[in-house]
């Protein structure tokens, strides 16, 4: 992977993990909402944690175990805004930002592992 000042998945997770943590702290402030709120925080920050965590992978192996960590943390965040969403604890043009930014990083993510294992069996071969 290139450095992180270049590379899009990192600069967009930690983007969306920013998001993450202003949307809790919206949360707590409005709603005293910590429980679904502290789910999100921890789920959507740890999408651009394991992010960083491959940037300093040893083996492509471990480069795809943190990037599939990623993807699912990915989709559970989803998961968590849809939820806030239709428990109306936030609006539907809040959620859909949020979820539009969710599936573009799970492409991405999805992209990533997929040309690496790619690359991973024209090695072995």
């Amino acid at each position: 992977m290139r450095s992180k000042d270049d590379n899009i998945i990192v600069q967009k997770s930690y983007a969306f993990s920013l998001r993450c943590v202003k949307l809790y702290k919206y949360l707590c402030n409005r709603d005293g909402n910590y429980i679904i709120g502290k789910q999100l925080l921890r789920s959507g920050t740890s999408i651009g944690a394991n992010v960083r965590e491959a940037l300093r992978a040893q083996t492509r192996p471990d480069f795809t175990t943190k990037l599939n960590i990623a993807l699912k943390e990915t989709s559970e965040t989803e998961y968590w805004i849809e939820l806030l969403r239709d428990a109306e604890y936030i609006s539907t043009s809040q959620a859909e930002s949020m979820l539009s930014d969710c599936v573009e990083l799970l492409k991405i993510l999805t992209s990533i592992i997929k040309k690496t294992k790619e690359n991973n069996s024209l090695l072995n071969n």
